[in-house]
């Protein structure tokens, strides 16, 4: 069942709807994008709250897309590893 609930992000009130589990994970989220825009407003001198969002959500962005290279470099590294190990036991049988 759905439910509403309040989050606060950089001293604006926001209600989200979601399922009752669901609600911490957004609290947590909404923790995290407040904690960014106040990074990113201290470090830029903005005080312009749309700028703020805006250059929040492209770090943000940055970090995702670093993340997902990392993750492609890493099943890669796997996939290759498999497939030594399975030449290896092809051989040794």
């Amino acid at each position: 069942m759905a439910n509403t609930f309040k989050v606060e992000i950089y001293d604006q009130t926001y209600r989200i709807q979601g399922q009752e589990d669901e609600e911490a994970y957004i609290q947590e989220l909404a923790r995290y994008v407040d904690r960014r825009m106040r990074e990113i407003g201290e470090a830029t001198g903005t005080v312009d709250t749309l700028r703020v969002a805006v250059l929040t959500a492209l770090n943000i962005a940055d970090e995702l897309h670093l993340l997902r290279q990392q993750s492609e470099g890493v099943r890669d590294r796997a996939e290759r590893c498999l497939r030594l190990v399975e030449r290896a036991l092809e051989h040794s049988a």
